[in-house]
């Protein structure tokens, strides 16, 4: 099977990321080298931007999180690429792109997102209540079905009402997703 081809430039965490992205995908890379992202950095994916554009791909974690915060306060526009923490486990118990498998990355990066600016604040906090994906004991576990399914990271309540409206993802989407939720 021939990998498939990424255009966007992808930025990772470090080497072990680029090792296991090139396993599954034929693409660039810009490592950040942890959370303390440098300028030089920077200019390397704001010049991947304007020539190529980027995906920003980090670990579901933590740092991973922290660095994703950082690129996008600088590069709103950028896409962005989730891997489910479940998917990201290794056998010593570490999170991290380099522990997924190919199919995994290739899902991830086949589900990209783009922050639209300027968006509208479509999606409430009367609506989150409503979906029960906030302010009741279900609703930890509701929200990480729904961004699980919609491949966009984990959230809390606050941080999923700010993602579903920053990707524009409608109200239909979000109960047809909910909707398949055993029990629904």
């Amino acid at each position: 099977m021939e990998k498939p081809i990424i255009k966007e430039v992808i930025v990772v965490e470090g080497r072990d990321d680029t090792r296991r992205l090139n396993e599954a995908v034929s693409c660039e890379t810009i490592e950040t080298n942890g959370s303390a992202i440098d300028e030089t950095v920077m200019r390397e994916i704001e010049v991947a931007l304007s020539t190529r554009g980027a995906i920003i791909f980090t670990d579901p974690d933590y740092p991973g999180q922290k660095i994703r915060n950082t690129i996008l306060e600088r590069f709103p526009d950028i896409k962005e690429a989730f891997m489910p923490r479940a998917k990201a486990k290794g056998r010593n118990g570490g999170i991290g792109i380099e522990h997924a498998s190919i199919e995994d990355i290739i899902d991830s990066l086949s589900k990209v997102y783009t922050s639209v600016s300027g968006y509208e604040e479509n999606i409430t906090i009367q609506d989150m209540v409503r979906w029960r994906l906030s302010g009741n004991r279900e609703a930890a576990s509701r929200r990480t079905y729904l961004c699980n399914q919609l491949n966009i990271g984990y959230a809390n309540a606050g941080q999923l009402r700010k993602k579903l409206n920053r990707y524009s993802i409608s109200h239909e989407q979000v109960e047809r997703t909910l909707n398949e939720l055993k029990g629904e």
